[in-house]
């Protein structure tokens, strides 16, 4: 995976996964990305509510797809919905470096030790070493960092990796479809594959 520089853009950033799923759809059965761009700004494909809101799901549901290759559309149509949900989630992976380390060093990590919950605290304890690491982050507001730590929360909700809770959330130990295992590793992703099931 390239590495990227450190974004907050997640703050505005949704899961968005039938959209998702919609687009590798249509890109699976041939269409282009500008027939599907036309699809999702003139007909309204997604169902946004908005033409703005039509425009930032279509630009960041592209922009994950194609941190993947076309070889995942078959993969992607030949499993189930749980693990489709975790080709989304790789995708973001991919896409968002820090939402990847949060995996990578969080996520990861809890598996390992076999900590059954997610805190607060594990979120903001995270963004602090980043802040202390990198100047970029070092800039960002705390109102940003819980922003940010909300999306993350919602990413791991929506993809069946952990539970709802206020402040502690059961996590969820993905089994990896071994095709989609042979996938990420066939496409130098290993890593995520180590953050998903802590390797």
């Amino acid at each position: 995976m390239k590495e990227k520089d450190y974004s907050a853009s997640a703050v505005k950033l949704a899961f968005w996964f039938p959209e998702f799923r919609k687009e590798i759809g249509l890109l699976a059965d041939g269409k282009t990305q500008e027939e599907i761009k036309r699809l999702c700004l003139d007909e309204n494909v997604f169902g946004a509510s908005t033409a703005a809101r039509a425009k930032s799901i279509y630009l960041a549901v592209t922009a994950r797809i194609h941190e993947l290759d076309e070889s995942v559309y078959p993969v992607f149509e030949s499993v189930d919905l749980a693990t489709q949900k975790l080709v989304n989630l790789t995708a973001i992976m991919a896409h968002d470096r820090l939402f990847f380390e949060f995996m990578y060093e969080v996520f990861k990590e809890k598996i390992l030790i076999g900590a059954g919950e997610l805190s607060d605290s594990d979120y903001r304890i995270f963004f602090r070493n980043k802040q202390l690491q990198n100047e970029k982050v070092a800039t960002w507001t705390d109102q940003t960092v819980t922003r940010l730590s909300r999306t993350y929360k919602q990413y791991l909700l929506e993809s069946g990796l952990t539970e709802n809770g206020i402040t502690t959330r059961k996590i969820l130990k993905p089994i990896l479809d071994p095709i989609f295992e042979d996938w990420l590793n066939q496409h130098d992703m290993k890593a995520i594959v180590n953050a998903l099931i802590g390797e």
